[in-house]
């Protein structure tokens, strides 16, 4: 029988978050907790296993408001700051369970992570207190095993940069995409559960508008799809929800979905 996946949205806002600091826009200043987005990021559990998808600047809130207190590894799309900015803040689980933490990116993404945190990579004169954490090199379309789960990283790209997505089981996660090839849609069509991002109404240069994330599903087909990666220019997450097609859902920071 197949483990279910727990998926916690951490947070499905853009990278400055919402609300935007300093904007009178009328959704930065909404009353409702679904329209106040942490920057990107996910939670997969199942079993006792424990991972997370990006590590931005508000992992440690997130992770204190998810009451999260066991972490098995880190999974980076790609090395963006709003991605991986909160990469320090692994420390207390390294305290707790003793252990370094596995990184698992790209290679070039990585290598961006040790030029930003050249601290926790030094091999010699380590700062006591710096985070521990094991870099794991993955690539596209080879799969690799994760707590007994199978992974498959799922190539988009993100205006011109290739980033990586995730699918496990029947179920994918894909952010900050502007574009999918024919392999990446074969590998990811009719899921049980897509996430994917779609910006705002307005086309992007690096990112799916939510006209462009529409069609994509359309031909992608799967049985649900959470939309996530979102600006405070899309409007409030009421309104936008009553409009989206059947099956189609706008996620809001700490949604958890059954998989």
């Amino acid at each position: 029988m197949i483990a279910p996946i727990l998926l916690t949205f951490l947070g499905t806002g853009t990278s400055q978050g919402i609300p935007v600091i300093g904007s009178n826009h009328p959704v930065c200043l909404s009353r409702d907790p679904k329209d106040q987005r942490l920057r990107v990021s996910v939670h997969l559990q199942w079993q006792n296993h424990s991972f997370v998808i990006d590590c931005g600047p508000d992992f440690r809130q997130q992770i204190l408001r998810g009451q999260i207190t066991h972490l098995d590894g880190l999974l980076m799309t790609h090395e963006h700051n709003d991605h991986m900015a909160g990469l320090d803040d692994v420390r207390p689980f390294n305290f707790m369970q003793k252990q370094e933490i596995p990184l698992f990116g790209c290679a070039r993404t990585l290598e961006a992570i040790k030029t930003r945190f050249p601290y926790i990579f030094v091999q010699e004169d380590k700062y006591p207190g710096a985070p521990g954490i094991r870099p794991e090199i993955i690539s596209a379309y080879h799969p690799f095993s994760l707590g007994g789960k199978t992974v498959m990283p799922i190539q988009a790209t993100h205006g011109s940069l290739p980033i990586l997505g995730f699918k496990v089981d029947n179920f994918a996660y894909m952010t900050d995409v502007k574009s999918l090839d024919t392999k990446a849609k074969q590998h990811l069509e009719h899921l049980d559960v897509l996430v994917l991002s779609a910006l705002r109404h307005e086309p992007h240069p690096m990112h799916l508008n939510l006209t462009e994330a529409l069609d994509l599903i359309k031909e992608l087909k799967p049985k649900q799809t959470y939309l996530t990666h979102i600006s405070h220019l899309m409007g409030f997450h009421k309104e936008v929800s009553e409009a989206l097609p059947e099956g189609v859902f706008l996620a809001y920071d700490q949604l958890k979905i059954e998989i």
